[in-house]
């Protein structure tokens, strides 16, 4: 969910943003993942995800906070995150792949053939820090 930087509006909606979305900034200034007009105050704000910033989160951050992306954010600051499907994660000792994990219920488990174990992700928990 994201709010307004200028009101404090917070959107009643889940926002998906995605590195491959770019919308056109107003006055031809460039373009942001998302352009949104507040429906409250009206003001256009964007925010861009940067691509440079992404990274993994591997086996040993496990219980540790890392920082995994960065965003550049003009007029709007995301204030809480649902995960949904579309994550993917490589077995640590096999390497075997594992595609379109789906986080929505924050936990998710398989079972790794290579090495006869089971494998997962659990209790998913975020924060946002502000630079």
């Amino acid at each position: 969910q994201l709010k307004c930087g200028n009101c404090g509006e917070v959107s009643e909606k889940w926002q998906d943003l995605r590195l491959l979305d770019s919308a056109p900034l107003k006055g031809g200034r460039g373009s942001a993942t998302m352009v949104q007009k507040c429906k409250l105050c009206s003001r256009e704000n964007s925010i861009d995800i940067l691509s440079q910033t992404i990274k993994p989160y591997n086996a040993e951050d496990s219980e540790k906070f890392k920082t995994i992306v960065e965003f550049e954010c003009r007029g709007l600051e995301p204030v809480d995150f649902q995960p949904q499907a579309g994550f993917a994660a490589e077995g640590a000792e096999s390497g075997t792949p594992f595609n379109d994990i789906n986080l929505l219920e924050k936990d998710w488990n398989d079972y790794d053939e290579k090495t006869k174990e089971s494998v997962g992700i659990y209790e998913v928990t975020h924060k946002f820090v502000k630079c």
